[in-house]
């Protein structure tokens, strides 16, 4: 992983993790899904692992640790390497595509968050189904940062690379 990566990976946990704190008074309507996914279809699964786990790991530093930490780092890392699958066997991923994904990812989180509770207390599903109503805010916080971010930091990401890679022509 090059110096360049590793800067995008940062700006990026940073932006997700400035939204999700300042978006914690709206249930479940955060940013950083949205930014795990964008990160695995410009960067790659890898990296959108790891920005799932410095994310996880630094914003709950703010908002407290738990046991919920690993099943986060879990969910946002298995979305993220979809994402980047995603974006490796479609090459170019139509904006339709990456909003479903969004909208769908909002309901595979809550489904791997909730497995949180049977851990503890060996219940599932009246957990999860009393869940799906902040599930729906996740998946519909999705699509609207989806909508906002995914144009703004993939046109930064493209202008970024070429004006380098013009950059390292001319030296």
């Amino acid at each position: 992983m090059n110096t360049y990566k590793l800067t995008l990976l940062a700006l990026l946990a940073a932006l997700a993790i400035v939204g999700r704190v300042v978006f914690q008074f709206i249930p479940n309507a955060q940013p950083v899904t949205s930014l795990v996914i964008i990160c695995g279809i410009l960067l790659g699964p890898l990296s959108a692992f790891i920005l799932a786990i410095l994310t996880t790991f630094l914003s709950n530093m703010l908002l407290g640790m738990g046991i919920w930490t690993i099943w986060q780092i879990i969910s946002w890392g298995l979305i993220g390497l979809i994402s980047g699958i995603l974006s490796k066997v479609l090459k170019k991923v139509p904006m339709i595509v990456i909003v479903l994904f969004a909208f769908l990812s909002g309901y595979l989180y809550g489904f791997i968050i909730s497995l949180t509770t049977y851990q503890v207390s060996g219940h599932f599903w009246p957990y999860y189904i009393a869940g799906l109503p902040f599930d729906t805010s996740h998946a519909i916080g999705n699509v609207v940062f989806i909508i906002i971010f995914y144009p703004i930091i993939s046109l930064l990401m493209k202008k970024y690379a070429s004006k380098r890679f013009s950059i390292r022509n001319t030296n």
